[in-house]
């Protein structure tokens, strides 16, 4: 699997497609990209049926910063997972992600509801009214990483518990800090302080979404609380939500994607 690059809506954006099947674009989590997101896969793609491209999101990983915070928005950033679509030749696809790369999953779904075959909506972040609150919270990490550097922000994130999968796991913290350590504190500052004006699509606008949706979630994590997903789950009228506090439930994951996906791809066939 060899990674590519385009220019997208005035940024080099870095990128690489694997697998057969039905198409299928994946967005990381803020701070993470294709290679973090390597070295703990929530999905084992090897087991989907389904043409996948992965991409690091602007300021992400192999792709380039670029100085306008507006254009981190999450809406921004599905225009951005729109254009690279358009630049491989990808109608329609599945859109999903995890955290950020949800929201960005599904504000294209939003946008283009025509292009977006299903949903899979993998730890839905802050959103609506709590949204604020955390804003302020990735405000204070870029202020942090630019005055004290990134150890601080990593023994900061340690005293913060992990989500309940993931207790009993001893390398989750270091997991973690390795992640933090592999970036550029000047990228890593921008990239937070750019989630600050991010949003969910309203309410409104989530509830006309038609596709067949997947939301899978985890308990124990206050930057990914079970109500978002939840209330996604309310809102959106073809999905199901799937809620894991075990790593047992974590591994049912991959088969739940790839179920969607078969859902997905059958229906296109029929039609």
């Amino acid at each position: 699997m060899a990674s590519s690059s385009t220019r997208v809506r005035g940024c080099e954006i870095g990128y690489e497609v694997s697998g057969a099947g039905h198409d299928l674009i994946w967005g990381h989590g803020l701070t993470q990209s294709r290679d973090l997101e390597n070295r703990f896969a929530l999905v084992d793609w090897n087991d989907v049926a389904a043409r996948v491209l992965r991409y690091d999101a602007r300021g992400h990983g192999l792709s380039e910063s670029t100085p306008d915070l507006d254009s981190y928005t999450w809406e921004q950033l599905a225009h951005d997972q729109l254009a690279l679509a358009d630049h491989a030749g990808i109608d329609a696809y599945i859109a999903g992600g995890a955290s950020m790369g949800c929201a960005t999953a599904l504000h294209a779904a939003v946008i283009a509801p025509e292009r977006i075959d299903g949903l899979i909506l993998v730890i839905p972040p802050t959103a609506w009214e709590t949204r604020a609150a955390q804003a302020g919270v990735y405000e204070q990490g870029a202020k942090a990483v630019e005055t004290y550097g990134v150890e601080a922000v990593i023994k900061a994130s340690a005293m913060v518990p992990p989500p309940d999968p993931f207790v009993d796991d001893p390398d989750f913290a270091s997991r973690r800090a390795d992640g933090m350590r592999s970036w550029d504190p000047e990228r890593l500052a921008h990239a937070m302080r750019g989630a600050t004006g991010a949003q969910f699509p309203d309410r409104e606008a989530v509830a006309a979404i038609t596709c067949p949706t997947t939301v899978l979630a985890w308990t124990g994590d206050d930057g990914h609380p079970v109500g978002t997903a939840e209330e996604l789950g309310r809102l959106i009228p073809h999905a199901d939500v799937h809620l894991a506090s075990t790593p047992e439930e974590i591994a049912t994951w991959t088969a739940i994607v790839a179920h969607l996906v078969i859902e997905v791809a059958g229906a296109a066939a029929d039609s």
